[in-house]
């Protein structure tokens, strides 16, 4: 099955009901969903935010949160060396460059919607 490594804006845009759920869920498909650790304290950070903003949906996000934090995401170790040297190369940061690394790693593809990040993954990932 085709693996794609994802990051939190792409799975925010899904758990969170945002507008461009549609495009990642189109972009992901059926794939196997990958991603480095960082990913469960980025959502819990997005998650954190929108209850700051709007407190009265907090049950709400809790509840988006819990679906996230229980879904079949494969959670992978990252070569923080090798990560911190691409994100040299490619002025990310350390952790956007994990994501990239790990597609590169993995020989798959990176859904995201930050484009500095899209940016560096086309020049960087085969296409």
């Amino acid at each position: 099955m085709r693996v794609e490594v994802v990051d939190a804006s792409a799975l925010a845009a899904l758990y969170f009901g945002e507008a461009e759920a549609d495009t990642v869920a189109n972009r992901l498909g059926d794939a196997n969903l990958a991603a480095p650790a960082l990913i469960r304290f980025e959502m819990s950070n997005i998650a954190l935010k929108k209850i700051g903003r709007s407190p009265a949906v907090a049950t709400q996000v809790l509840d988006r949160l819990s679906d996230f934090l229980s879904s079949p995401l494969e959670i992978c170790e990252i070569d923080h060396g090798a990560a911190l040297a691409l994100a040299l190369a490619t002025r990310l940061t350390a952790y956007d460059a994990s994501y990239l690394w790990l597609a590169k790693h993995r020989q798959c593809g990176l859904v995201t919607l930050d484009r500095q990040l899209a940016e560096a993954a086309a020049a960087v990932l085969p296409a």
